[in-house]
């Protein structure tokens, strides 16, 4: 990495601003060097937000940005705060003409983060959204249509947490991405994932591309993993950008030559700087690049400039500095320092040049129909490697499970110290196909996850949060299928009669609890003198041993493995010893322990029972539904 020799001194602030060029749109290349204004975010250092810390054993970043404010640096090097008014002022977007600022700011710390837009010069704010909980990361969206609309409109996304939901892991509210028009109107919800969708970046495609913190399962351990995801702007067709790289990918932004770029990191410090990183825009699932490496800096908000090269932020990693703004190469790797005051943190810098419009999208989201339709070609249609697929005529099965998020309050924890998962309920089991394929039809708007099944009705392979928009029509070629292939050519059997409706309303939706339904199991079978009451017994159970007890001796043994593998009962020793055999799968490169055949009877019901539990998520209590899925004990 390499430093200019270049530096102009401009009130004690280092300075050097080069921008080359191109124009936008086809054409020769401008001959001229260009020379632009960037806004940006300062942040003051005295309010030591070093001090906080990211959230969630280092996968949210804190929640900063309090004493921040726009500024404007000019080519001649002179900077001008455009936020006056404002005690807070930070997440630019600037939009496609150049001329407006879209940004999310307070005029009291009392309140709560609202989207507010102004010209470039700072004049004619207006604020935009009002009571819709704390509005961040504003940013403007292409022109949204529909067959029946006289004209097309413009609407703007933002993240929020206005639905009060708390994350799956019990750490906070969760934001969603949401969407309303440029005078406030209209607002809609467009992203369902219940831990937390953040960081959206317009695509020139018109699509959203946004980080989204991915924990319905623990094929990634506790914490989860934060994907790049895309959604359209109508909330429709959401799917996986990229999942390679680190555990976390954050504030990820398009550059004119084919590539997205973001931050990535492990485990999050306060402002959630890291390393940058790179996927082409061509296969995104299959390109990652490092772009810098750990002793390079930690880097923040990167934004895309006319030649493909990019305003980022960078600071030292010893925390020695603040951030400061610099031009970066993705092709090089080389720094251009372009403004950095030690007093302040310098981050979120965006151009103020007019750029190409987005392509517009047309929507098919009709608000009057409460629900929308999921099809699939092929549910055995895997990413598995070829050593281990999924046989043919493996899937017998559909469970779909639709999620509760909890509100008003931090989400519950086993008593055996691991965090619950959100509470999932039964919306319904269908038969697959033999093709492998499936229709149903779901409730909108309402976060859902999939698991195919196999002949003993444990969940084979299972799906993230994901969700439909009213009346949209959406599929997918396989489960969890390589998303850079093109499917086969064919009409599937599903699609050729009536899809299933598995629309049931909230109270009717069931769920299994450890509590509830559990445990009076274990109790009765597995506690007894000639089982797991005997004094050489591994796990040793009693009768009268207190229920939460019973609880954490399953999901937290001090042997090696675990008896229960919330969300994969085909893993789980349990179910193992209540089948009487190893339930695993090829692909999951397990070598089981011998069983001993001391197993009471459990009738086809009870096993049934178990098997739920488990893949449903392995949770301590069912809780009641009331309205907005607000939750108390069930009785």
């Amino acid at each position: 990495m390499r430093l200019p020799g270049h530096l102009i001194m401009v009130h004690s602030i280092q300075l050097i601003f080069w921008l080359t060029a191109s124009l936008v749109g086809p054409g020769p290349p401008a001959k001229a060097v260009l020379e632009a204004p960037i806004v940006f975010v300062q942040i003051p250092t005295n309010i030591e937000v070093e001090n906080r810390f990211a959230t969630a054993d280092g996968m949210l970043r804190a929640d900063y940005g309090e004493g921040g404010r726009l500024v404007v640096l000019r080519p001649d090097g002179k900077t001008e705060v455009l936020s006056g008014g404002f005690v807070s002022a930070v997440d630019p977007d600037v939009s496609f003409d150049g001329a407006k600022i879209l940004f999310s700011g307070k005029h009291r710390s009392s309140e709560q983060w609202n989207v507010f837009e102004m010209r470039r010069d700072g004049s004619e704010q207006r604020q935009i959204t009002e009571n819709l909980g704390d509005c961040r990361s504003p940013i403007y969206q292409s022109t949204l249509y529909t067959l029946v609309s006289t004209e097309p409109w413009y609407q703007i996304a933002f993240t929020s947490d206005a639905d009060d939901e708390w994350n799956e892991y019990g750490s906070g509210r969760s934001t969603s991405i949401y969407s309303c028009k440029l005078d406030g109107s209209e607002t809609r919800r467009l992203t369902y994932n219940i831990s937390s969708d953040m960081d959206p970046f317009l695509m020139q495609n018109g699509r959203v591309l946004f980080a989204s913190w991915q924990r319905s399962t623990l094929a990634h351990g506790l914490r989860g993993r934060v994907h790049l995801c895309a959604v359209n702007i109508d909330g429709t067709d959401f799917s996986l950008f990229t999942a390679q790289g680190k555990r976390i990918r954050l504030m990820p932004c398009t550059t004119g030559h084919d590539l997205a770029i973001f931050v990535e990191s492990d485990s999050l410090p306060w402002d959630g700087a890291g390393q940058l990183a790179s996927v082409t825009m061509r296969r995104p699932l299959r390109s990652y690049r490092e772009l810098t490496r750990p002793e390079d800096g930690l880097f923040h908000s990167p934004s895309p400039l006319p030649d493909g090269t990019l305003l980022v932020s960078r600071r030292p990693v010893d925390h020695s500095g603040s951030h400061g703004i610099y031009r970066f190469h993705p092709s090089t790797g080389e720094l251009e320092l372009i403004f950095d005051d030690p007093n302040f943190h310098d981050i979120q810098a965006k151009i103020l040049l007019p750029r190409k419009e987005p392509d517009g999208r047309s929507s098919v989201v009709a608000e009057q129909d409460p629900n929308g339709q999921l099809y699939c070609l092929n549910s055995e249609l895997t990413d598995l490697e070829p050593a281990s697929k999924m046989p043919k005529g493996t899937v017998k099965r559909l469970r779909v499970l639709a999620g509760v998020p909890q509100r008003g309050c931090s989400a519950e924890s086993h008593p055996g110290g691991l965090t619950s998962f959100v509470e999932k309920r039964l919306l319904g089991e269908i038969p697959v196909e033999s093709d492998g394929s499936f229709f149903i039809e779901v409730p909108a708007n309402t976060p859902i996850q999939l698991q195919t099944l196999d002949d003993q009705g444990m969940a084979l392979r299972t799906c993230g949060w994901i969700w439909v928009k009213n009346h949209e029509p959406r599929g997918c070629i396989g489960c969890h299928e390589d998303g850079e292939l093109t499917p086969q050519n064919q009409l599937v059997k599903a699609v050729r009669k009536e899809s299933y409706t598995l629309t049931l309303p909230e109270n009717r939706r069931r769920t299994v609890g450890f509590k509830q339904h559990v445990a009076p199991l274990v109790v009765s079978k597995c506690a007894s003198a000639s089982c797991h009451g005997r004094s050489e017994a591994t796990l040793k159970l009693k009768a009268d041993t207190p229920v939460s007890q019973l609880y954490s001796a399953l999901l937290n043994s001090e042997n090696s493995m675990k008896y229960v593998h919330p969300g994969q009962a085909r893993t789980s020793p349990l179910i193992w010893h209540v089948f009487g055999h190893p339930t695993i799968r090829t692909w999951d490169r397990i070598h089981p322990s011998p069983i001993p055949n001391v197993s009471p009877a459990f009738s086809a019901q009870e096993k049934q029972v178990l098997v739920e539990w488990i893949d449903m998520g392995a949770s301590w209590s069912t809780r009641s539904i009331g309205a907005k899925g607000s939750s108390g004990e069930a009785r």
